[in-house]
């Protein structure tokens, strides 16, 4: 398996609903989490990524919710890079409470210009893309 990055976050009440069930959409939110950390793993973030005049827009995104978290649960996020063409770029996220997996998904991303232009990495950034090529699982 490639590289893998892993986050924890507890539950916090702005999250839950009126049962201290998290709300659906925040899970996203936690993909997000879970691949902010996953580039800064591999040595760089989202602000040097649009300093080399990039962006890297969410164009689908999948989730299976498996159980819920609940209010003050302490949870763990695992990311890694499940596909890439050079253009597009898919992560694979779990969600785990201690042993127990919660929820499965992926967020698959393009490469593209300020003006939403698709951008080969490969050219753009040569070495960023050998080191996404080298941690895809």
């Amino acid at each position: 398996m490639g590289k893998q990055a892993k986050a924890s976050l507890r539950v916090r009440y702005q999250e839950t609903d009126q049962m201290g069930v998290v709300h659906h959409a925040n899970y996203i939110k936690w993909f997000e989490v879970g691949r902010t950390e996953l580039l800064r793993e591999l040595g760089t973030d989202y602000r040097t990524v649009e300093e080399q005049g990039l962006l890297l827009p969410v164009i689908e995104v999948t989730c299976q919710y498996k159980k819920p978290a609940l209010y003050d649960d302490e949870i763990l996020i695992l990311s890694r890079v499940s596909k890439y063409t050079g253009v597009k770029l898919t992560f694979a996220y779990e969600v785990y409470r201690g042993d127990e997996l919660l929820v499965t998904g992926t967020t698959t991303h393009c490469w593209t210009t300020p003006q939403f232009k698709p951008v080969n990495l490969k050219k753009a950034w040569p070495e960023l893309h050998q080191l996404i090529t080298s941690c895809v699982s």
